[in-house]
C-alpha cells in the first residue's frame, strides 16, 4: 500500500512509477518502487553488470521515508462498560437523595419491615423533623441520589408540606424552556441547506488502515456516526464526548480527511497554542503520505508566516488549518469551508461561542469534549442533540498503580529515578506558585541527575508554552507544575504523577490529575502524598481512600459524578439552569427535561403522549417482595438490582431481567418470584390507567391514575360481577386465586379503556 501511495505521489510530479512485487535484478531506472516488509534500509555495492549503469543501490523504508514506524498492536483487549446504575448503587448511608413526590432527605440504607405480617425491604429516608419514608424497593426508580451545584449541602425537605411542590413546578418549567430551545435549534437545523459530502473513496479506507491501534467499538461508531452525517444534506452538528486519549481526535481527523477528498477546506478550532502544536504534529503524521497540505495559525507563526498562510487558505492551497481563537478573527477568510472542528468549545469566551453560533448554521461541526456526559443527561437529549459517547477506554490502556501515603523524600526519589531509568518523564504537582521555586530547587539537590522545570498558571503565556513544548519534545524530566495539568495535553512518555499535599484537592481534581498519566501502554504510577495522617480530616481521608480504590479503567465516571455532571450540563443546557439544578439535585432536573423534550416532541409530530414511567403507579399487596440477602448478599449489589427492576417498563424488559436474575444467582426464591409479578401487574396498570392497586377492608382496590373511569357501565358488564366499579376505584374480592384473578381484570381493563 505504501509503495503504492509512493508511486501515485511522485506521478503527481513526475511519470508515474508503476511499484514492482519483487525485484530479482538489479534495477534499471533512476527510482523504483518494491512492495515488501523490511526494518530499515541500506546500501548495496554493485559490480559491473551490463544491464545497469548505477554501481550501487540506495535502499530507503516507508518508515524511514514517513519519519514513524507503525506500532505492533496489541490484540484487542475486552474491555467492561462502566455500568451506569453503578452510580445509584454507591449509595451510602448518609447521602443525600430526591425523591420524586418527596423531594430532599438523607439515606439511611435498606431495611426490612414486617407489615400485616409480611416482611419487605425498604429504602429509609429521613427528612427534615426527623420525618422517616420507607420507600418500597420495586419504587427505587422514584429515588435518586442528589448532586447540586456546590459543596453546600442542601436543605431537607419536610414530608407533608407544599414547600417541595413549588419548587419541583418552578424547575420543570425552567426544564420544558430547555426543551423548546433546543427542540427548536433542531428543527431548524433539519431545514437548512448543507453539503452532502459523498461516500468513503479508496484513499479513506487507506488511511484508516493505516492507524496503529485496533479502534475500540464506541470509537467505530463514533466514526460510523460522524460519516453518516456528513453524508446527509444538512449541516453536521456532532458532539463526541470522551477522556482523553480515548482516541477523540482520530475520529476527527478522519472526519477532516473525508471533507478534504470532497475538496473541501477543515478549520480546527483548538483552546491553547500547545494543543494546537500537538494536533498540528499528528495531522501531519497520519496525512504525510497523502496530497494534504496541513498548517497551523498560533503565536508561534511570525505575522509573515500568518500572512502566507492566510492568503493560501483563501486560494485553497491550506486543506486542514489548525490553531487557536485566532482562526476566528475577521481577517480569516477561505475558499471553501466545509468542516469546522472544535475541541473544547467550553474553554472559549462568549464571544467566540457567538461566532461559532453562527458558523453552526452555515458548515457540518464536529465538537470534542472530555467532560463526561451523564448517561441519563444523554437519554434526555437523544433526538435533539447528536451525541457519540467513547466509553471504553483503548485496548492497550492499563490501569494507573496509585500509592495515597504521609510525604517520603526516598520514595519520591525512588520514583523519578525509575521512570527515568525507562526513559519516562514525571508529572510532580505543588500547588502554591509562592513555593513552587523552592520545591524545583530541594528537587534539583534531591535528584541531581534529572533535569527539571517550572510550569504554572500566573507564568507569561509564551513562558509557559516554551516550558511545554520542551517538555513535549523529551528536553525536560520532570515538570514541576500547579494543577494546570489538570486537564489539557497527551503526553504518553509521562507515566509518574507525584502529588504533594493531595488533600488539598477535590477528588475530581485528583482523578484529573491521574488521568495526566498512563496515556500509552506502558504502566503508570501515581503518588498522593498527604501530611501527617493524624491532622487529616475526615473528608480528606475518605477522598484519598477512594481514589486509592478507585484504579479501574473507567472509575473517574463514578469518581468524578459530582463535579463533572455539573460541568457537563453547563456545557450543554446553558450555566442558567444551574439555579434549578441546585434545587432539585440533577438526576431530577434530567427526569424533568427528558419527559418534556418526550411531550414536545409528541405535540409537534401529532403522535400519542408518551406513557408516564411505571414507578409512579402504587402497588401495595399482601405478599413478600424483595431479593432475600442470601440470594443477592451484597447490599450494593442489591441496591443495583433493585433500580433496574424499578426502571424496567415492558413485559419483555421484566422477562429478560427474570432470565438475568436466575443467570447470575439461581433460581428465583418465592420473595423474587412475586417482585417479577408485581412488576408485571404495573405495566398491566399502566396501560389499564390505574394508579394505585393495594388492600382495604379485606379487598381488591384498583384506583384510577387520573381522572374518573371512561364508560363505567360499559366497564362493569365487561368485569361481571367478581368486580365492582365506581368513579374512581375498581373493587375485587381477596379469596383464593386472587393473583391471577388480578391479572385477568387489568388486561379486561385495559382492552376496555384501549389501552
Amino acid at each position: 500500500r505504501q509503495a503504492r501511495r509512493l508511486a501515485e505521489l511522485w506521478g503527481q510530479e513526475r511519470d508515474y512509477v508503476s511499484p514492482l512485487e519483487e525485484l530479482r535484478h538489479p534495477p534499471q531506472a533512476p527510482l523504483t518502487f518494491v512492495q515488501g516488509a523490511l526494518d530499515e534500509g541500506w546500501i548495496l555495492r554493485l559490480p559491473p553488470f551490463p544491464s545497469t549503469p548505477y554501481s550501487s543501490v540506495h535502499i530507503f523504508t516507508d518508515s524511514e521515508i514517513f519519519g514513524w514506524r507503525r506500532p505492533q498492536p496489541r490484540r484487542p483487549a475486552h474491555r467492561r462498560r462502566v455500568a451506569p446504575e453503578s452510580y445509584f448503587s454507591d449509595l451510602t448511608p448518609g447521602d443525600f437523595v430526591v425523591h420524586v413526590e418527596y423531594g430532599v432527605g438523607i439515606f439511611r440504607g435498606l431495611v426490612t419491615r414486617a407489615m400485616e405480617g409480611v416482611e419487605r425491604e425498604y429504602l429509609l429516608v429521613e427528612y427534615g423533623g426527623s420525618d422517616r419514608l420507607y420507600v418500597p424497593i420495586h419504587q427505587a426508580d422514584r429515588l435518586g441520589r442528589y448532586i447540586g451545584a456546590g459543596d453546600r449541602p442542601p436543605r431537607l425537605s419536610r414530608l407533608g408540606t407544599a414547600g417541595w411542590q413549588v419548587v419541583k413546578a418552578r424547575a420543570k418549567r425552567a426544564a420544558e424552556d430547555v426543551a423548546r430551545e433546543l427542540l427548536e435549534l433542531y428543527a431548524a437545523r433539519e431545514l437548512a441547506a448543507g453539503h452532502a459530502f459523498s461516500p468513503d473513496e479508496p484513499w479513506q479506507a487507506e488511511l484508516e488502515a493505516a492507524f496503529p491501534y485496533f479502534e475500540t467499538g464506541d470509537q467505530l461508531r463514533a466514526i460510523a456516526d460522524v460519516k453518516a452525517d456528513m453524508e446527509r444534506p444538512r449541516p453536521m452538528d456532532r458532539l463526541i464526548c470522551g477522556d482523553v486519549g480515548y482516541g477523540k481526535t482520530e475520529v476527527a481527523l478522519r472526519a477532516a480527511f473525508k471533507a478534504v477528498l470532497d475538496g473541501r477546506q477543515v478549520a480546527v478550532l483548538v483552546p491553547t497554542t500547545i494543543l494546537a502544536q500537538q494536533h498540528y504534529a499528528t495531522f501531519r503524521q497520519r496525512l504525510a503520505s497523502f496530497p494534504v497540505e496541513v498548517e497551523m495559525l498560533s503565536r508561534f507563526r511570525s505575522r509573515a508566516e500568518q500572512r502566507k498562510i492566510l492568503e493560501k487558505l483563501l486560494t485553497g492551497q491550506v486543506d486542514i488549518v489548525i490553531g487557536t481563537h485566532r482562526l476566528l478573527q475577521k481577517d480569516i477568510a477561505f475558499a471553501d469551508l466545509g468542516l469546522l472542528v472544535i475541541d473544547e468549545e467550553q474553554r472559549f469566551g462568549v464571544t467566540h461561542k457567538e461566532r461559532l453560533k453562527r458558523m453552526r448554521t452555515e458548515v457540518d461541526v464536529l465538537t470534542m469534549t472530555a467532560t463526561p456526559i451523564p448517561r441519563t443527561l444523554y437519554m434526555a437529549l437523544a433526538g435533539v442533540r447528536d451525541i457519540s459517547t467513547i466509553e471504553t477506554p483503548p485496548g492497550e490502556r492499563l490501569p494507573v498503580t496509585t500509592c495515597v501515603g504521609e510525604y517520603d523524600t526516598q520514595l519520591a526519589r525512588r520514583a523519578i529515578l525509575r521512570e527515568l531509568e525507562r526513559g519516562g518523564q514525571v508529572f510532580y504537582v505543588h500547588n502554591r506558585v509562592q513555593t513552587i521555586e523552592t520545591v524545583r530547587r530541594r528537587l534539583e539537590r534531591l535528584v541531581p541527575e534529572a533535569t527539571f522545570a517550572v510550569g504554572h498558571g500566573q507564568m507569561r503565556e509564551t513562558s509557559l508554552e516554551r516550558v511545554m513544548l520542551r517538555f513535549v519534545a523529551g528536553e525536560i524530566d520532570v515538570l514541576v507544575c500547579t494543577s494546570i495539568i489538570e486537564s489539557g495535553l497527551d503526553i504518553p512518555n509521562a507515566n509518574t504523577l507525584i502529588v504533594e499535599r493531595a488533600e488539598r484537592f477535590g477528588l475530581a481534581q485528583l482523578y484529573q490529575l491521574r488521568g495526566r498519566v498512563g496515556r500509552g501502554a506502558q504502566r503508570a504510577y501515581a503518588y498522593f502524598f498527604h501530611g501527617r495522617l493524624a491532622r487529616l480530616m475526615h473528608e480528606a481521608r475518605q477522598r484519598l481512600e477512594t481514589i486509592r480504590e478507585a484504579t479501574d479503567l473507567g472509575a473517574g465516571y463514578t469518581i468524578a459524578m459530582r463535579d463533572l455532571e455539573i460541568r457537563g450540563a453547563g456545557d450543554i443546557l446553558g450555566t442558567r439552569q444551574s439555579g434549578h439544578v441546585a434545587a432539585v439535585g440533577f438526576d431530577l432536573y434530567i427526569r424533568l427535561l427528558a419527559r418534556a423534550v418526550q411531550e414536545l416532541r409528541a405535540q409537534r409530530e401529532g403522535q400519542p403522549l408518551p406513557p408516564e414511567p411505571l414507578g409512579g403507579i402504587r402497588i401495595d399487596l399482601p405478599i413478600p417482595v424483595r431479593l432475600p440477602e442470601d440470594y443477592v448478599p451484597d447490599v450494593r449489589l442489591r441496591l443495583q438490582m433493585y433500580r433496574r427492576l424499578a426502571e424496567l417498563g415492558s413485559m419483555s424488559q421484566i422477562g429478560g431481567m427474570e432470565q438475568e436474575l436466575a443467570d447470575r444467582f439461581g433460581p428465583l426464591p418465592r420473595a423474587a418470584l412475586n417482585l417479577m409479578y408485581q412488576l408485571r401487574l404495573k405495566a398491566l396498570a399502566r396501560d389499564a390507567g390505574v394508579g394505585t392497586i393495594g388492600v382495604e377492608n379485606s379487598r381488591l382496590v384498583l384506583r384510577s391514575g387520573g381522572g374518573d373511569y371512561p364508560d363505567r357501565q360499559r366497564l362493569q358488564r365487561i368485569l361481571g360481577e367478581r368486580a365492582v366499579v365506581n368513579r374512581r376505584d375498581v373493587w375485587l374480592p381477596l379469596e383464593r386465586g386472587w393473583r391471577e384473578e388480578l391479572v385477568d381484570v387489568l388486561k379486561e381493563m385495559a382492552r376496555a379503556t384501549g389501552g
